[in-house]
This record gives C-alpha cells, structure tokens and sequence, in this order.
C-alpha cells in the first residue's frame, strides 16, 4: 500500500493570461553577480520545475515495492522511467502554475521571490521549458504502452483542470490533488504491468486528502496572520472548523485502511506473514507529526514542504520504509 505525498500538488494556474512582471528585488542571497548569469538563470529553471517536490512521485514505485518485486531489475527500469515522465510532467505543471500565478507570486512575501516572478526566468523561456517537458514525457510515456500514456495523460489534464478552474472549488480542489496520487500509483500499475490492489488504490486517496487539507489549514493559519491574504479562491469557502473536520476523518480513515489492509488474509497469505500490522505505529506518528507542522510552523511556505525538511518526520518515514522491508522481504516464520 503504501504511500504517501499535492503539493499532493501540484499545479496552481490563473485565469488570465499573465504579462511581463515588472522588477522585483531580490533577497540579498538572490542577487547575482551579473543580471545576464546564465547559470543564474539556469539554476532559476532548475528551481522553478521544483526537483525537491518530484519526491511525490515515488507513489509510481508503490506497485513494485508491495508486489515483492523490487529487486527484479527490468520491473525497477520501467518504475523508474515512470517515475521519470511524472517528474517531468510534475515540472511542466509547476511552470505553468508560476507562470499564470506570477501577479499573486508577487504580492506575496514568499513567493515572490519564485524565478518567474522575480524576472530570474524569462517568461518566453519559461513557455518553452513548459512545452518542452510536456511533450518529452508523453512521447516517452507513449512508446511504454497506452494504458500508461493515458494514466501520465490523464494526470497532465487533471492538473491543468484543476489549475484553470477546479481549484477554486473548495473540497474539490483537495479531491483533485488526491486524484492526482492515485494515478501516479495506476501509472507505476502500468508501466510495470502489475495489478495494483483496492486497498493500495483507497489509502493512497485517503492520505493525499489528508496532506492536501492539510495545506488548505495551513494556508488559512497564514491569511490569519496577515502574512499573505487569502491569495487562493478556494480558501474563502474553508473555515478552520470545517477542515479540522476534514483532517481529523481522513486521518482515522487512513490509519483505519492502513490497518485494514495489514490484518487482511489475503494480505497476510501473499506475504507469508502476520506482521505487517505493527508498522501502523509509523503511520500513526506520522499523522501526528505532520499535524504538528501545520499547526506550529504557519509562516513556512507550506507544510508538505516543510516535512521533507522536518528530521523527526523523516525518520518516521525511514523507519516505516525499513520495517516494511524487512517484514515484505525477509521475516518469514518458522
């Protein structure tokens, strides 16, 4: 099963065409040598497409890793050329968000320091980069088979959806980010022609809702602090009590399937264990300690971001991913 996350998210685009932004100054660590610094500028498109964000994309590997196949080096190539063309349409889609969001960027005190809408990355530049990389993963997604070119196909067509008008839609805007997660776990089902479980499929939706409503608390816990207003259509439709609500059900929900799926016979036959269910003590203080980063770190620029960079949240992560090993792929009882 397995899982975890939009910026589950991915992908934010206005409305309206967006124009030239005008200067804007730059954090003193921003400031390059030279305005024309190509490798400012490069570093600047290496930063827009948000390489430390394609950390989502490792749900395409979940069907691997839960079909026990993970050491089998032809199913390993195909999960990681799915994972490539994810990663490469993930960096399409956060190009095109900065390039229609660049009038909201600059209005805020995070955000506005973002390649685009300093004027790092060119907006001519940033089109080109954005076509480019759409087209190079759907070529490549297409020459594995057509059911994974629909799966990568269906996930750019989301995000764009979602991005143009889908995500000022309160609860559905976090409906889409999880369906995005989902068809990163059907993809990695294609591209290695594996069947993906219900359960797989069900805990992945219910985690990405849980991270994505936790980005929306988040987002509301900084408009109440003046920090950068309520930049996002969709927020005006959340009140904090209704998304409290909202975490606390996906949350059980999650933890409740996670346990489900390991105390299931057919779970417990295909890998020839019982053991499997003491690793929901990670999912729980996983839970638990992204909760506390929504809650306590309000001026990050989010919380989904923050976690990657939290310590005691990584290592709960890695403690998961090795107790699952060692129980998938080595503990087997006398």
């Amino acid at each position: 099963m397995a899982d975890a996350p939009r910026d589950l998210t991915d992908a934010e685009l206005r409305d309206s065409e967006p124009e030239e932004p005008p200067h804007v100054s730059l954090a003193p660590s921003e400031h390059p040598k030279s305005e024309g610094d190509l490798v400012w500028r490069v570093r600047g498109i290496v930063k827009t497409i948000r390489p430390h964000q394609w950390v989502k994309n490792v749900f395409v590997l979940a069907p691997v890793v839960f079909a026990k196949e993970i050491f089998d080096p032809l199913l390993l190539w195909r999960a990681g050329a799915a994972f490539l063309a994810f990663c490469l349409l993930a960096g399409a889609v956060y190009t095109m968000n900065d390039l229609a969001d660049v009038e909201a960027d600059r209005q805020h005190p995070v955000k506005r320091f973002r390649p685009i809408a300093s004027g790092r990355v060119p907006i001519g530049a940033a089109r080109v980069l954005a076509v480019v990389l759409v087209t190079g993963a759907l070529a490549g997604s297409a020459l594995r088979s057509w059911q994974f070119f629909a799966a990568a196909a269906a996930y750019f067509a989301l995000n764009v959806a979602y991005s143009f008008k889908l995500k000022h839609i309160a609860y559905l805007d976090v409906g889409c980010i999880a369906a995005g997660f989902v068809l990163r776990v059907m993809g990695g089902g294609f591209a290695t022609q594996i069947s993906v479980s219900h359960y797989l499929l069900v805990c992945t939706a219910l985690l990405a809702l849980f991270l994505g409503f936790g980005k929306r608390r988040h987002e509301l816990a900084v408009a109440a602090l003046g920090g950068s207003g309520k930049t996002r259509a969709a927020l005006e439709s959340y009140t904090a009590r209704g998304i409290d609500v909202a975490l606390t059900v996906t949350a059980l929900a999650t933890i409740a399937t996670y346990v489900a799926y390991t105390l299931d016979p057919r779970t417990q036959e295909f890998f020839k264990t019982r053991w499997l269910w003491p690793s929901t003590a990670f999912v729980v203080l996983g839970v638990w300690r992204f909760l506390h980063l929504v809650r306590s770190r309000p001026r990050a620029e989010s919380p989904t971001q923050e976690m990657l960079k939290d310590g005691p949240f990584v290592g709960i992560v890695l403690l998961w991913v090795v107790l699952v090993m060692w129980v998938v792929y080595h503990l087997r009882p006398g």
